[in-house]
């Protein structure tokens, strides 16, 4: 998992994943392997969140460039310039 996101550190993927665990969207099982080895499946409640959080991706990819330039006209407001 962690080879597939850019920028992560180990502890940050780790901790994220203990709070979704934690709030019942995912499931952790250790696999009796050598060595060991852990596998994250979704719960139904992590599966009805598939729909959403998909709508919530494709806003993002739709206005990323609406974003990014409202974030530079930010910057240059809060810079003084």
């Amino acid at each position: 998992m962690k080879r597939q996101l850019e920028g992560i550190t180990q502890r940050v993927l780790t901790q994220t994943l203990r709070r979704l665990e934690r709030n019942g969207l995912i499931r952790r099982r250790v696999l009796e392997t050598s060595p060991l080895g852990v596998e994250y499946s979704l719960t139904h409640l992590g599966e009805s969140f598939r729909e959403p959080f998909t709508r919530l991706y494709d806003w993002t990819v739709e206005h990323s460039d609406e974003v990014l330039t409202a974030q530079h006209e930010y910057d240059v407001r809060s810079s003084g310039q």
